[in-house]
This record gives C-alpha cells, structure tokens and sequence, in this order.
C-alpha cells in the first residue's frame, strides 16, 4: 500500500466557519487540506443571506413606494424580477472562484468532493487516502427533504434564488425564517402566495404575539396561511401542480404553478460515514463539547451550523465558533470553551421580526421574576412618517436587576435596532440607563427609550 497523503488538519466545508478554521490553521503554518462537494464559498454567500437579501433590498423599495401612493408618489415604480437576477448574480458569481484563489494562496490543498470516513483520522476524497492529525467538520445545512409522493416537484430555497422569472401563484411548504421571508419577496412581486404548515402557526421560536402580528401584516399583503396541516402528496397537472394535506383529518388540496419546500434545514452530515470514524451525530448534528470538539472522536472538531451546539444556526455564530475551533487546534493544551453572548436573529420580511434573549415563556420557565412592557406604535412617529401600520415591540426586564431578559420587535428596522438591546444585554446595562442615553432623533434606535 502506498503512502498516504498526510496533513495537520482536514477541514470539510467551504462556508465561513471551514473557510476561517482553514486560512487561521494555515497562517500558523500548518499543513491543511479543504474540502466541498458544492461551490466552494458555503450557503450564506452563495445560495443564503447575501443574494437573498440583495432580492430583498429592492423590495423595500416596493413596500415604501405603496405605502407613501398619494403622500409623495404619484405612481409606483416599475420593476423587473429579471434585473433584479442579473444585479443578484453579480454579488455571487464570483465568490467560488475568489474562495478558491484565496485558499490556495494561503497554501491550502483544495478537494472537490465529500469526504468520507475510513477510521478516526483517515478520509476517503476524490479517490484518494488521506490522514490527518485533526478533522473539522463545518458543512453547514441543506434542506429537508419532504418524505412524501411526489417530493420531486417542489423546488428549494437554492431554486428560487435562480429562478428566471416568477409564475403566477406559489405554494409554500413550511412557515419558518426561509418559507416567510421567500413568501414576502414574491407576494411583493405581484405572485398569489399560499403557505402551508404544519403547526398551528408561523415561526414556533419567536414571541407569539408578534408573529400574529406580522401573520396580519402578511395577509394584507395577500399571503394566505393554512396551519395545522400536513402535506401528504404532490401531483403534477398539466400546467399546475397540486398539493394534497390532511388539515386536522379533512383533506384539502390547493393548486399552484410552483411548489416551493420550506420545511426546514438540517445538518449536511449524511455523506460522511461519520459511523465509521466513530463520531456521534444527531439530527441537530455533530455532538460536541465545550470546546466544540467530538464527544466520542477527539480527533474531530465541528463548527458552525453542522455542530449540534447552543450556538443558533444563524451566520454570524459561525465565525465565533470558528475562532474557538481555531484556537483549540492551535492551542491544545489551553483549551477554550466556547461562551455565547446574546444571539439575535431577525426574519427578514418586512416588516421585520426580531428577537434577542429569552421568550416570556421561556423566562416563566425559568422561574425568574419580571416584568412585561409591550405595545403596538403606529402612531410614534417614526411609523407614521413612512405611513407603516405594523410596529410593535415586548421586552422582559428582571425586576431585581433591573437587566433585560428579552426583547421583541415588529416594525420596519427591528433588524437593525434588536442589535441595540444585544449590545444592551451583553454589556448588562440596566433598562434605566439605556433611557438615559442620548440616541439620534427621529431615528428608530431611539424609539428603544420608550420600550423599556
């Protein structure tokens, strides 16, 4: 048997978190090897975040426009799905190819193909043997597949992002982060939307209040949301397809051009053979420890929305969990644990929804004693100004403390202001004293003043 080709560390994965491990392991010097069995440059730069939200900036442009007609605006500007492609693309054609010329600069070996496990340290890529000393696995997500009769017609969220041009009517197969913000961008394109799902609403891990309020915000923008139903088949006809679902024992069935799956993300764990390199996964994904290392392989290291960690699986959880991988490989003998400070996360439809902390269910739970401030504010002024109906915050402050425990926001830039109140939390700083800060005026950071 001939010698195998050996490195200090094997990455699988291309997407923020491998990519970081990669070039960090390589500044130090050590001999590193990469792999992907996609476009080298992971989900959020290429088929995620980014384009999804260059499709989403034109959009607020849309919203604005319809809700200034008669205040401003004469007449609605005209728009074209496939400008909007091209412009898209030109954000995300590139990106393999600079992923790539960047890596090999750094000195890193590039693979092309999933790697699969052969025992503990060795790998089986491209047809060749490798070993080495540390795997990291950091291959992100991809989308459930719904296990149905017909599962072959819908599209995913990667299809829609490369759609050339937009059908008349769609179908949604779930109501999370992807299902709601895609049904957004092509209601606001003129397309007749419907979202099915399973439970009895949208958005089960953000406050329930507010995702009735965005639900109302939605159907006036013409989504129709049937809930507590589950898709049992899919047909194709001649023109439409048809999906068939069990709406709490009655059959329904709905037609559309296309039929988009939104039912979820999961761990892309499944081509690995991670059996065979003793790694324990869950469908949550790899089981780590504190230090995001294997609980049964501590050869291996996985990061990023591939770890079954406290970490969310949102972008910017990525880079902090490679940094703690990083630092591990680099640093054995002082292990650092990985600590999370609050984790935001917004859905991107507009208005957006936005969440920090702790659901008031969840601070019940947790026995802790606080107070509720909630409200709806079409009339402040920054909702009136640009004529926005849909603007409502909930924040949870410890009664002892004085801390927030959780805050929650609808409205035009929850996004952006949410970032705000995880500063607030991660820094402690006392409800009172972030209203005693002198913030711009009129800007919607400073309507946090009045939600505390």
């Amino acid at each position: 048997m001939g010698k195998f080709k050996e490195f200090d560390i094997f990455v699988i994965g291309t997407g923020a978190a491998g990519k970081s491990v990669a070039n960090n392991c390589a500044e130090a010097g050590l001999k590193i090897a990469i792999a992907d069995n996609r476009e080298f440059g992971g989900t959020c730069a290429n088929r995620g975040c980014d384009p999804k939200k260059v499709l989403i900036g034109l959009t607020e442009i849309i919203d604005r426009a319809e809700k200034m007609k008669g205040k401003g605006i004469a007449e609605m500007p005209k728009f074209s799905w496939e400008d909007l492609m091209a412009y898209k693309d030109t954000f995300v054609n590139g990106v393999p190819a600079a992923t790539e010329n960047a890596l090999e600069k750094a000195g890193i070996e590039l693979y092309h193909q999933s790697p699969k496990f052969l025992d503990k340290d060795t790998l089986s890529v491209e047809g060749k043997t490798v070993k080495a000393k540390k795997i990291v696995i950091a291959t992100g997500q991809k989308p459930l597949e719904l296990k149905i009769p017909g599962r072959e017609y819908p599209i995913n969220s990667d299809d829609f992002l490369e759609l050339k041009q937009l059908p008349e009517s769609m179908i949604f197969i779930g109501a999370g982060y992807i299902g709601m913000e895609f049904a957004h961008l092509a209601a606001r394109f003129g397309v007749k939307v419907t979202i099915i799902e399973f439970a009895p609403r949208a958005l089960t891990n953000f406050d329930e209040e507010l995702v009735k309020f965005l639900q109302e915000a939605s159907e006036v923008l013409g989504i129709k949301f049937i809930f507590n139903s589950e898709v049992v088949r899919i047909e194709k006809l001649s023109k439409n397809f048809r999906v068939i679902a069990n709406q709490k024992g009655k059959t329904i069935s709905i037609d559309a051009a296309i039929v988009v799956n939104t039912a979820g993300r999961i761990p892309s764990i499944d081509d690995l053979d991670l059996e065979i390199g003793k790694v324990e996964f869950s469908k949550k994904g790899i089981s780590v420890n504190q230090y995001l290392q294997s609980i049964t392989n501590k050869k291996v290291y996985a990061c990023g929305d591939a770890s079954n960690s406290k970490g969310l699986a949102l972008s910017p959880l990525t880079s902090l969990e490679a940094r703690i991988v990083s630092a591990n490989l680099l640093h054995p003998n002082e292990p650092e644990k990985v600590e999370y400070p609050p984790q935001a996360s917004a859905v991107f439809t507009l208005p957006n929804l936005a969440m920090v902390g702790f659901l008031e269910e969840e601070a019940k739970e947790q026995g802790l004693d606080f107070t509720i401030k909630q409200n709806k504010m079409p009339t402040w002024f920054n909702a009136k100004r640009i004529n926005e109906s849909f603007y409502a915050f909930k924040t949870l402050v410890d009664n002892k403390t004085g801390l927030i425990l959780g805050a929650h926001l609808l409205g035009p830039e929850a996004s952006e202001v949410i970032n705000l109140f995880s500063l607030a939390m991660s820094e402690k700083i006392p409800a009172k004293n972030l209203k005693n800060l002198i913030f711009t005026y009129p800007a919607w950071g400073n309507d946090i003043k009045g939600m505390v």
